[in-house]
């Protein structure tokens, strides 16, 4: 008989991812919640997780996706709740598709705006819904300076038909610490807001507004506003540079696993791997586990990083020896005797922060996520 059990596989906690969201509604009970789930959910699976928050049965303001692919994935999965295109339609034939398909276009450029105007003007957009203006408070990477957002969002205001909502995007938020950081979110903040009072002032009524992603949501409540859009934090993530998702008390939503398919033992001053760039100092009990760069373990991961081994007394910490390869790693097994060919080894989730793991190679844990490969197997859990 041949043995189907995967080689390297992900849980995805649906339950957790759950729980992970009440946080956002215990920390903003007058915002409407837009869950982000762009880069197929962070790397999570965009089906299955768009699905599960479907099925919740509550109301969200939207769903948030970067590409009018993503958007219309969500629409064949038969998911009718608002998707907001948090990257703009590119050209006048995706702005028909967010008209005929019920997405929420951002506009953050002149362009977007002069293409959706032209529409606007001969009433074929009556009843188009909501539009989102990003304006740009620093971060200079999408968005309208003062003076554009000033107009587009006056200009829309002329159409009671169409809902606007004012955004833009944090760029430090996630370093609490750091006091230039916090002095440039602290600018951004303000010229939010001053923007938004000019705006009310000008069209005489209240205006809607985002501005907190997850960093802002866990600890700016001042950028709450109508609308939040928690992202990473909804995977289990930290979305700070200073404090673990543990802390924070988020719950890992992805568990990366593969095997050990080998047992070596490897002599002092014998190397490990390619480039020969661990040579080992003492006597040492080598695992090879299934997982590799190929599967979107990272390449950059160091000598040292950290995983943990399921033995039969439990979970065990081990360390990286040398070169991570396209399909496999080796481990430092030396005194954990009762690890044998077969166990489990967790790259990162239930037991090891992923953004442990992360900082070891010099990255961050969203990247770990979104580079999980095809060739890993996922399994879905709700309960």
């Amino acid at each position: 008989m041949i043995d189907s059990s995967p080689r390297a596989w992900a849980t995805i906690d649906l339950r957790a991812l759950k729980k992970n969201l009440s946080q956002v509604s215990s920390h903003c009970p007058e915002s409407q919640i837009v869950p982000v789930i762009k880069a197929n959910a962070y790397g999570h699976g965009v089906e299955k997780v768009a699905l599960a928050l479907n099925a919740m049965h509550r109301k969200f303001a939207a769903l948030a996706v970067a590409s009018m692919g993503e958007a219309m994935e969500l629409r064949t999965l038969g998911i009718s709740t608002p998707i907001l295109l948090l990257c703009g339609f590119r050209n006048k034939e995706e702005m028909q598709l967010c008209l005929n398909h019920k997405i929420e276009p951002m506009i953050h450029s002149m362009c977007q705006f002069e293409e959706i105007d032209k529409y606007l003007q001969t009433g074929i957009l009556s009843g188009v819904g909501r539009v989102w203006v990003k304006f740009n408070s620093g971060m200079n990477r999408l968005g309208l300076d003062k003076e554009q957002a000033l107009r587009v969002c006056g200009d829309l205001h002329r159409h009671p038909e169409t809902e606007v909502v004012l955004m833009s995007h944090l760029a430090s938020a996630d370093d609490t610490e750091n006091q230039s950081a916090v002095e440039f979110t602290q600018r951004q903040i303000a010229e939010f807001d001053s923007l938004k009072e000019q705006i009310a002032n000008s069209t005489q009524g209240p205006v809607q507004a985002s501005l907190a992603a997850s960093a802002g949501i866990l600890s700016l409540p001042q950028t709450h506003h109508q609308f939040v859009r928690p992202g990473f934090m909804l995977y289990g993530g930290s979305p700070f540079t200073n404090r673990t998702a543990q802390e924070i008390g988020l719950l890992p939503v992805m568990t990366l696993r593969a095997k050990i398919i080998a047992i070596n033992n490897v002599e002092a001053g014998g190397t490990i791997g390619y480039g020969a760039t661990h040579r080992c100092k003492q006597y040492t009990r080598v695992g090879i586990v299934s997982i590799g760069y190929a599967d979107g373990y990272p390449r950059s991961a160091k000598n040292g990083t950290p995983v943990l081994v399921n033995s039969k007394l439990g979970p065990r910490r081990a360390g990286l020896l040398g070169r991570v390869s396209m399909d496999t790693i080796a481990i430092d097994l030396t005194g954990l005797d009762t690890v044998k060919i077969d166990d489990d080894v967790v790259l990162w989730g239930e037991g090891l922060s992923a953004d442990e793991v992360a900082h070891y190679a010099d990255t961050i844990s969203y990247e770990l996520f979104c580079k999980v490969t095809k060739r890993v197997e996922f399994v879905y859990t709700d309960g």
